[in-house]
């Protein structure tokens, strides 16, 4: 005579609930490091487009003959010809550049309280 096995295999209620549980500590670990990694990231962008505009304010004031007293403007074309690709670069956290006071002034991000600084 043969014994009749019903059981069905398969994971149980318990196992599943036990493995959801892990999957969601894991993400709350995770998620919130992923989010801190994109700001640094954004930031040192920033940082790094400052120092890119700021580098082709100090050529454009060499090749022009400018003080170190004298204004400019970000947007002004003839300084945007010292920019790589002739274009302002755009902040990745969303922030708008604006022009130091004077040519020995360094650019600034409206973000700067986020330390998006030069």
């Amino acid at each position: 005579m043969k014994t009749q096995n019903n059981r069905k295999a398969g994971f149980t209620l318990v196992e599943i609930m036990i493995v959801v549980a892990i999957i969601g500590l894991l993400a709350a670990i995770a998620i919130p490091n992923f989010v801190k990694a994109r700001a640094t990231a954004q930031k040192n962008a920033c940082i790094a487009n400052l120092k890119q505009i700021d580098g082709a304010v100090q050529q454009w004031a060499l090749e022009q003959k400018k003080v170190a007293t004298d204004t400019y403007a970000v947007s002004d074309a003839t300084l945007l010809a010292y920019m790589k690709g002739s274009l302002l670069p755009a902040c990745p956290g969303g922030g708008a550049y604006a022009a130091g006071a004077t040519v020995s002034g360094a650019p600034t991000c409206s973000l700067s309280g986020t330390g998006h600084t030069l």
